[in-house]
């Protein structure tokens, strides 16, 4: 197999395996994937974020990021709070009782990506993370491109 397929493979599967051990490890906590991502993305913002800031974090569609604030709402995890200015939009903040599950989240994370990461030096990391970089901006250019 040439070495741009292989890449693409590996990436896919080492994306997939990540995901569903980070899944597992979620489970004992109550949470699925996508809401401990929001709770992630939320936590180090006390103001919280704009609604569409959110979406774009967690890189879904509105409507999907409306069912996923319904279910962290239902569990009083979250509050949608009107954006300043514009009546329209909602800002998203962590409520008092989702700071134990955010860390949690952010621990259970932290965790995994240690053993995961386990035994690779950290100039490999930085070569894998400027390699996995470059491929963003070819990314971010083929997004710009497809709006022209």
């Amino acid at each position: 197999m040439p070495v741009h397929e292989a890449f693409g493979a590996e990436l896919r599967r080492v994306f997939f395996r990540w995901r569903s051990h980070f899944d597992s490890e979620l489970r004992a906590s109550g949470q699925t994937l996508a809401r401990a991502r929001a709770l992630a993305v939320l936590a180090p913002e006390p103001e919280g974020l704009p609604q569409r800031d959110l979406a774009l974090a967690l890189s879904i569609e509105h409507p999907t990021l409306v069912r996923l604030l319904d279910g962290l709402q239902q569990q009083g995890l979250v509050t949608r709070l009107p954006a300043p200015g514009d009546r329209r939009a909602n800002r998203v903040a962590l409520t008092p009782a989702a700071g134990p599950v955010a860390d949690e989240v952010v621990e259970i994370s932290a965790r995994l990506r240690e053993r995961v990461l386990e035994g690779i030096d950290d100039a490999e990391l930085a070569t894998a993370l400027d390699v996995l970089r470059a491929i963003s901006a070819n990314l971010d250019a083929l997004s710009t491109e497809a709006r022209s």
